[in-house]
């Protein structure tokens, strides 16, 4: 590269690590795995936010840790407890893999996180991405990272669309080398709070001046449409011992491609057309909407599945549409 326009770029990537890293001391959101820098929590919050919204993790992260407060705690439980900590977050190979990198944390770490980005890429459920924030934030290692958010960053300020290794090689130039951890996270604020998917807050950017898109860039693809669904399933209850409310479960198998073993209601395939839901909501995976009707059963006859008390469904692995359901149930 020309001398004077790798002296160009250095200036400008000055620019770009102040300004970001002035707005992210002033507006930085309050969010609990910020706290502090304990590799357990930047680890899970790092699992439970792939591909999961902030707003969703906040109630199960607090509630994760509740039960999990320490990665001893969460290696010795059981994977149900552990799935069940999980259910609504969707995903379920992601807890799956917390669960046995815990367990290698423990056996063969001493109970202590391997501190190199290197190093934690070797564990169960941890790829680039999560290898590099884990390790910028938790232990100061300069290592950039490259999430939906941060791509979008990049893309946009560079003004064009870059390829996968452009994006780490431009991430890793901008990177601040004294406070890494700290500039990844503020590049993925950039992206979550203003430079959004649609729509961005261009006025209120930090590095407006340093943007060439300023706003969106054109789209290569179209968005694949929706698919829409109906489905229905039986909520059976009744009274057990104690007159202790009961909801009867069924197992998803273990071999299943998704949510294996996971504790849902009864799907119905055949409707009473005279008979009346008791009602309805939406719920959606992936590219699917779902249109879902919830029906008054009675004992099945012929399903295999347990009746479980109520008390007991907070421990139970749910799926998370089977959460929701009950929860609109008022029975969890």
């Amino acid at each position: 590269m020309d001398t004077k326009l790798d002296l160009l770029m250095q200036v400008i990537a000055q620019k770009f690590r102040r300004r970001l890293l002035a707005w992210y001391d002033a507006h930085a959101r309050g969010l609990p795995w910020r706290a502090n820098g304990d590799p357990y929590r930047v680890w899970l919050s790092e699992i439970m936010l792939q591909q999961t919204r902030v707003a969703a993790v906040i109630e199960h992260y607090q509630e994760f840790l509740r039960r999990f407060p320490t990665v001893e705690k969460l290696a010795a439980a059981s994977e149900a407890s552990v799935l069940a900590a999980w259910s609504g977050l969707g995903y379920y190979r992601r807890a799956r893999m917390l669960h046995a990198a815990a367990k290698i944390i423990v056996r063969e770490h001493a109970n202590k996180f391997p501190n190199s980005e290197k190093q934690l890429r070797a564990l169960p459920g941890i790829g680039r991405y999560t290898a590099a924030a884990i390790a910028s934030i938790a232990f100061g290692e300069p290592a950039a990272v490259v999430d939906g958010n941060v791509e979008r960053v990049l893309q946009r300020v560079a003004g064009k669309r870059l390829t996968r290794e452009e994006l780490w090689e431009t991430a890793t130039a901008l990177l601040d080398q004294q406070r890494p951890g700290d500039f990844n996270q503020a590049m993925m604020e950039l992206g979550a709070v203003i430079c959004t998917p649609r729509a961005p807050a261009c006025l209120t950017c930090p590095v407006i001046e340093l943007c060439i898109a300023r706003g969106e860039l054109a789209a290569t693809t179209k968005s694949a449409p929706q698919k829409k669904r109906e489905i229905d399933y039986a909520l059976n209850y009744r009274d057990g011992e104690g007159c202790v409310r009961e909801v009867f479960l069924v197992q998803r198998p273990r071999n299943a491609s998704t949510m294996a073993g996971m504790w849902e209601l009864l799907e119905l395939t055949h409707v009473n057309g005279t008979s009346v839901a008791l009602f309805t909501l939406k719920h959606s995976i992936t590219v699917t909407d779902f249109k879902v009707r919830v029906w008054r059963g009675s004992q099945p006859s012929h399903a295999k599945g347990k009746w479980i008390p109520l008390p007991r469904l907070p421990k139970v692995a749910l799926t998370g549409l089977a959460r929701k359901i009950l929860r609109k149930a008022e029975m969890l």
